[in-house]
């Protein structure tokens, strides 16, 4: 039933809006509590809820004539909820995705509440001034000098892209005339391995994608340094202007890091933009224990990390670091003629890819407020026993194996059962994933990997136990017997 409207357009629900006043407030916050009493309901109960549901049919209902009900609404919601992909539960293990951070959950809320503008000072006075503060404590994590800092970003893709497109205009010259005067064809070196985004990114950039050179990875998956080094005298050779250097801390399939202190040894020779994308595996710069499996990224000029991944921010919660701030400065930034500015503070729109630009800081503050240093540490330390306790059981038997000995808290395995040919493992694999799903609730995904399917494990989930990896391997053991 719609409630009469304290507004002046009376065909509007009373709790269209929260009246300045507070002349609804009773009202709104019925709505909000109903809210926050479904959140909670769903979170709490989320090892009830499968880990990947079924999604039986779209929840979707064409836009009405007139208001509807809020109570209504929060029915579509509940239907919404129960068939959508479950992070919460222990085991959703296929992707890197985490169950998020009570924190970040307020601070996504109290940020939709005041709906700031992220593009300049002026329309986000308190946060436009948080986030730089936060972006240059992060980036001394990575040991990137005292000129280095960052910006948030609305995923990973366009943290690459925004460091790939600065790298183009410092080392090409290019931010006034473009690639048009430009006669040698510039190009940039990837991984095999790296993620599809730095492929988009040569494409927005206008080199395409062939403007990417792929290189050969070794048999663990890390990029092969030598195989880089004689592709770059390759494109010299055919009069290419090669300009950049991907390295990969994370590998999405594997979870591999690059050999980063030989890769950057290279960009330094042939005068490189050494860019890291550490979208997942930059998270590891929080642990004392393992922040040695980083050395060589304090070389890079630009980083991509995405805390909405390993530190369990809400998304969407990505960062690009600079080591040199003064460089979006100089070789990106845009003015905005129609915003203000402030002699001690940039607007982050006017050297962001991004102009409107949503409050992400302000759930990753207090996430790593909330958590603080060690809590975060102890994060990244359980993920990496679990990983072990994974592999482990792996290597105990014959008929499974490795894509490659992992680097960060990701598994990616196979069965190989030598009572079927090789032709059928893709299919016994696929099966597996299923039977594991409907069976076990548990999640893994099947990735493509060197033309053969995988089954990937990312053990992010802190409430995933070392007993339920042992029973989840009892269970593939079942499934390898009556197959066979």
């Amino acid at each position: 039933m719609l409630m009469p409207s304290i507004l002046a357009l009376p065909v509007l629900p009373a709790t269209a809006f929260s009246h300045p006043q507070g002349h609804n407030r009773e009202a709104i916050e019925t709505v909000l509590q109903a809210v926050v009493g479904q959140i909670v309901e769903y979170l709490t109960q989320a090892g009830a809820y499968e880990p990947l549901p079924l999604t039986q049919q779209a929840v979707f209902k064409p836009i009405p004539e007139q208001p509807t009900d809020m109570a209504v609404l929060l029915d579509h919601l509940q239907a919404i909820m129960a068939q959508s992909m479950n992070p919460a539960h222990p085991g959703y293990m296929g992707h890197m995705d985490p169950l998020p951070t009570t924190a970040s959950l307020v601070g996504d809320w109290v940020a939709a509440a005041l709906n700031n503008n992220m593009l300049s000072v002026e329309m986000s006075p308190a946060l436009s001034r948080l986030e730089p503060l936060l972006m240059a404590e992060i980036a001394q994590l990575f040991g990137l000098g005292d000129q280095a800092g960052g910006l948030l970003t609305s995923g990973g893709t366009l943290a690459n892209l925004q460091a790939l497109t600065v790298a183009r205009n410092q080392r090409l010259g290019c931010l006034q005339g473009g690639l048009v005067p430009i006669a040698a064809k510039p190009v940039i070196f990837a991984s095999e391995m790296a993620h599809t985004s730095i492929q988009k990114a040569a494409m927005v950039l206008g080199l395409g994608l062939d403007g990417v050179v792929l290189v050969p990875t070794t048999p663990n998956a890390h990029m092969d340094v030598g195989a880089l080094e004689e592709l770059i005298k390759k494109a010299l050779a055919l009069g290419q202007q090669p300009f950049a250097v991907v390295a990969t801390a994370g590998t999405t399939v594997t979870g591999n890091i690059d050999p980063l202190p030989a890769i950057a040894a290279v960009a330094k020779t042939y005068n490189l933009w050494f860019h890291v994308d550490a979208a997942y595996g930059g998270a590891i710069a929080f642990s004392p224990s393992h922040r040695h499996r980083l050395a060589g990224i304090e070389q890079a000029d630009s980083i991509t990390f995405n805390p909405q991944k390993w530190l369990y921010v809400t998304k969407t919660c990505a960062s690009v670091l600079f080591r040199n701030m003064g460089l979006l400065e100089s070789h990106f930034r845009v003015l905005a003629p129609y915003m203000n500015t402030e002699a001690d503070w940039t607007n982050l729109g006017e050297i962001s890819i991004q102009g409107t630009r949503h409050t992400d800081v302000l759930k990753l503050w207090l996430t790593l407020q909330h958590l603080g240093k060690t809590g975060c540490a102890a994060l990244i330390d359980a993920g990496y026993a679990l990983t072990a306790h994974f592999v482990d059981q792996v290597r105990q038997r014959s008929y499974l194996e490795l894509a490659s000995p992992p680097d960060m808290n990701l598994a990616c395995f196979r069965g190989c059962p030598p009572s079927l040919p090789p032709s059928q493992w893709d299919a016994w694999n696929a099966q597996l994933q299923q039977v594991l799903l409907s069976q076990q609730q548990t999640f893994l995904s099947l990735p493509r990997f060197r033309q053969q399917r995988w089954l990937k494990a990312v053990l992010l989930n802190p409430y995933t136990t070392h007993d339920q990896i042992t029973r989840l391997f009892e269970a593939i053991d079942r499934y390898a017997v009556e197959s066979g």
